[in-house]
């Protein structure tokens, strides 16, 4: 019996479906991402070091690919073992661990059966009805 997994994700979790010989198994990896830049100063331009300058923004936007790169790691970790898997979910989240498995070389990433959007509101339930649909 094969191993096959759904994941819905958006930038604040991802659920994980698996679906094993019969049984089935959810699991909720939250994220850490920040979404806003967080302004001290209203109207603060960054800050003067030198002759360089370094605004909030440049720095949102590492600290922001840091913890990207770390959810997504994650959740690569609780796939390892998987023998088919769906990836879908309302943002671009989605295609980045799309990109994060056809780079990771301890990802076999003929795995991946399809990427594809759905909707933003799902409960739990739905989400294991589109996995179980996906795969029967």
């Amino acid at each position: 019996m094969k191993k096959q997994t759904g994941i819905w994700i958006d930038s604040s979790k991802a659920i994980i479906v698996t679906l094993d010989g019969g049984k089935q198994r959810v699991s909720k990896i939250e994220s850490d991402l920040e979404n806003k830049i967080y302004h001290q100063k209203e109207g603060s331009k960054g800050s003067f070091n030198g002759s360089h300058h370094g605004s909030d923004e440049t720095k949102f936007e590492e600290k922001r690919k840091n913890e990207t790169n770390h959810f997504l790691k994650n959740i690569l970790s609780h796939i390892k073992l998987v023998d088919e898997l769906y990836i879908f979910g309302p943002a671009e989240t989605k295609i980045k661990l799309e990109q994060k498995i056809n780079t990771d070389k301890s990802f076999d990433a003929s795995k991946l059966k399809l990427v594809e959007t759905a909707e933003n509101n799902m409960t739990t339930n739905q989400i294991v009805a589109k996995v179980k649909k996906f795969y029967h």
